[in-house]
């Protein structure tokens, strides 16, 4: 189960950074992805990273993604599938909405299993220091 967690760990983290690169344009998402340079192909590349923690978590037979909704992680492979396709001709408004409304839901959800999860392994080495 640390394997997932920590795979759970990463979409948080990868997230985190997306946000992060987004609030350095006053939160507009759409100035961020117009930077073709240097925030586009970060913001880009946490997606598949994102996609490809999730892909771990399926080959795997990881329960945890049973917290996710069905549409959530289809939208998450969608994306990441339009990424790795045609880079080029990505469609920037898919990848506006999927920050907007995809990410907040899908980090909810990992910062729930996160936070459950750790609080359970912390009391599982508490309970180990007793016996």
């Amino acid at each position: 189960m640390s394997k997932d967690i920590r795979r759970i760990t990463t979409i948080i983290e990868k997230i985190s950074h997306i946000q992060n690169i987004i609030s350095n344009f006053d939160n507009k998402v759409s100035k961020a992805l117009a930077d073709k340079e240097v925030y586009r192909p970060a913001i880009l590349m946490h997606f598949i990273a994102i996609a490809e923690q999730f892909d771990k978590l399926k080959k795997e037979n990881s329960l945890l993604l049973e917290y996710f909704s069905l549409d959530d992680l289809k939208g998450i492979y969608d994306t990441r599938t339009f990424i790795a396709h045609d880079y080029e001709g990505v469609n920037l408004a898919i990848i506006e909405t999927a920050i907007r409304y995809g990410l907040p839901e899908l980090l909810k959800v990992a910062s729930f299993i996160a936070q459950k999860y750790e609080f359970s392994a912390s009391l599982d080495d508490r309970v180990g220091d007793i016996k």
